[in-house]
């Protein structure tokens, strides 16, 4: 795995971002200044996850604070190591110590298996319209990483991150929003308007806004931030103003759903069915390397 430490990185610095994605992070700011998002309740910031990144953030990274991070709590040391023996990681002996977890997976896998575990730590997802959330959101991370590893020029653990938090704005809004839980079922019955359009006629916002947010307030990459946002404004798929890496994890993310779906054994949603040709055109997929991926991706899931 290539280490490139972007996962995780302290707040953006405005100078090192495209003119896209500093215009959509400009754009989210102030949103959240606006009425919609008066009503909404924002999880807090982790201040574990400020550590690591700050840790993180120095020319040398302090390897021992991270360690010292992810020792501090038995479930995320569980989860360092259940992530470094599982199959999309795993090679050779299982490893049986933090400080082996780390050399397996790497820091900036490291760094976003920590980040997933804060999450869910933070943002509790009760309602049973969004049963198993967090399950398959860990599900959607690992396809993503698989893809990265697949697709070259691909960061795993920033594909891995956007696969976590791709829509959590949906748990932050069935904890704000009153009768977002109906909306969830008349958005996912509907067949003349699209999910997101459902939420903004109900709410005057929607989870791929609400979700940036929370990346925002949470100091992620700017890429991770700018493709939760537009996770579902697939209609822009190749538009020349949004950065290629932003382009690279919004197709994955549509084909990795894809894969998700058919694992499950449910039918392509309306957007694979809009824009699957795009998204593979984009990534230069061929029918037969989906296949492929499919059944060894498939093969991971139910080993994960």
């Amino acid at each position: 795995m290539t280490d490139t430490a972007i996962a995780t990185p302290p707040k953006a610095d405005p100078t090192k971002l495209s003119d896209f994605a500093q215009s959509v992070i400009d754009v989210l700011d102030q949103l959240r200044k606006s009425g919609p998002m008066q009503s909404i309740v924002f999880p807090p910031y982790p201040e574990l996850l400020a550590r690591l990144q700050t840790a993180l953030a120095a020319a040398e990274p302090d390897l021992n604070e991270v360690s010292r991070i992810a020792t501090s709590d038995v479930g995320m040391s569980m989860a360092l190591l259940k992530a470094a023996n599982s199959p999309l990681y795993a090679a050779g002996q299982p490893v049986q110590t933090i400080g082996q977890a780390l050399n397996r997976l790497g820091l900036d896998q490291t760094a976003a298996v920590m980040t997933g575990f804060l999450a869910q730590r933070a943002i509790k997802v009760n309602s049973p319209h969004l049963a198993r959330f967090w399950e398959r959101a860990g599900k959607r991370a690992t396809a993503l990483a698989y893809l990265a590893q697949k697709l070259p020029g691909m960061s795993p653990d920033v594909a891995y991150t956007f696969g976590l938090f791709c829509h959590v704005g949906m748990a932050v809004m069935v904890q704000s929003c009153k009768g977002y839980t109906g909306t969830l079922v008349e958005a996912m019955a509907r067949k003349d308007r699209s999910f997101v359009a459902t939420e903004n006629a109900n709410h005057k916002t929607d989870h791929a806004v609400v979700g940036a947010l929370v990346a925002r307030a949470w100091r992620m990459h700017p890429l991770v931030i700018a493709s939760i946002r537009l996770h579902h404004d697939l209609g822009s798929l190749g538009e020349s103003r949004i950065d290629s890496d932003i382009h690279n994890l919004l197709a994955a993310g549509l084909i990795a759903d894809y894969l998700m779906r058919e694992h499950e054994g449910l039918e392509p949603d309306a957007d694979w069915k809009t824009y699957s040709e795009a998204a593979l055109a984009w990534l230069q997929i061929t029918g037969d390397e989906l296949a492929g991926w499919q059944v060894e991706l498939g093969d991971l899931l139910d080993e994960g």
